[in-house]
């Protein structure tokens, strides 16, 4: 599965955060607090939504852990900042570099993870970046669904670019 290769230009996101590990993985409890507060959020480009994972410096994919702590956001993009409903924070996505993978499956089979880290990526000509990662859903994906499509952005940047 080879990726497809883009430029993000920065995105205004409207959402909430949780702090989580793979061990105490709380995305069930993320998403089923975001999506009925969801139409409070006047001003939304899309229906798309974005899945925020946000890792600190201290993150190693290398010598990954299922105890490592990051933030994982659950958000959708906005025209501008001016309609913030209460319970929830704003996110901006800045511009860059990613490697684009168009999955279909179950959201819960992590082979896909394991390719981009162990095989994509070191064979490639990028490095994983120090920003964040996402996927986007729209309509195609299906909670449950082995039929289920998201789109998974990884943050690259040039391996002669170190």
């Amino acid at each position: 599965m080879q990726p497809e290769i883009k430029v993000l230009v920065e995105k205004k996101l409207v959402g909430i955060k949780i702090t989580m590990s793979l061990a105490s993985n709380k995305t069930f409890e993320l998403w089923r607090s975001f999506m009925p507060n969801k139409k409070n959020i006047l001003n939304c480009l899309s229906n798309q939504l974005f899945s925020i994972q946000v890792y600190n410096s201290a993150f190693n994919f290398n010598t990954f852990s299922v105890d490592a702590e990051f933030e994982k956001w659950a958000v959708v993009e906005v025209e501008d900042f001016s309609n913030v409903p209460n319970n929830m924070e704003t996110f901006i996505l800045g511009t860059g570099l990613y490697a684009v993978f168009y999955y279909k499956g179950l959201s819960t089979d992590t082979k896909i993870f394991e390719y981009i880290h162990a095989t994509w990526l070191p064979n490639s000509i990028y490095l994983l970046d120090q920003r964040p990662h996402f996927e986007i859903m729209d309509e195609r994906y299906k909670n449950g669904d082995p039929n289920s499509e998201e789109e998974i952005w990884i943050p690259i940047k040039p391996k002669n670019n170190t």
